[in-house]
């Protein structure tokens, strides 16, 4: 070991990082920073396909004047969970100039646009995590020939899991509280 390394690039505090640790993480940390299971996970530089799926997702997503689509913000689920998700709608009543997480029963609709290094968090992991707070609309995108995917899920609320009410190509055709429709070809 180097003594060069920050201090955040060593193991946490015995028993892991938690959630309200997020917000004083030092400054030379990155800047998209996740927890899960009390462990930080730091995101890789995303992909052109990534963030043309984010801007496409962020512009046509049109929700009615009670929600507001978020990006770079994380969801305190537990107290060793704050993920991070691509995508949030969110209540726009627990919005302010302070606001860095947001409460999961202030979420409406998380998505992740999965990448090769995320694939298995994406699919499994968080998923769960955001059922098990009760996030009501949960979407995965992932690429397929250079276009997304979106597969779109719905809490079931009985069991806190997800059940699958769609996978869309071409166009987003679904309703969550509100009707959805988003032409999914990105241009480039």
């Amino acid at each position: 070991m180097t003594a060069d390394l920050p201090e955040w690039f060593y193991p946490g505090p015995p028993g892991g990082w938690t959630a309200d640790m997020l917000d004083h993480l030092p400054p030379d940390a990155p800047r998209h920073v996740e927890l899960i299971d009390g462990s930080l996970i730091f995101r890789p530089p995303q992909t052109a396909f990534h963030m043309l799926a984010l801007r496409r997702f962020e512009g046509y997503l049109d929700p009615p004047g009670h929600l507001a689509v978020i990006r770079g913000m994380t969801v305190t689920l537990g107290p060793r969970q704050r993920p991070e998700p691509d995508i949030l709608l969110v209540n726009k009543s627990v919005i302010s100039a302070k606001t860095t997480t947001f409460q999961p029963g202030d979420v409406h609709l998380v998505a992740e646009v999965a990448s090769d290094e995320s694939m298995e968090r994406d699919r499994t992991t968080k998923p769960i995590k955001y059922s098990g707070a009760g996030i009501r609309h949960f979407w995965r995108i992932e690429e397929e020939d250079g276009l997304p995917v979106v597969y779109t899920f719905e809490l079931e609320p009985a069991v806190k899991a997800y059940v699958p009410t769609g996978i869309h190509r071409k166009r987003l055709q679904t309703h969550i509280g509100f009707d959805v429709d988003i032409d999914l070809d990105l241009k480039w």
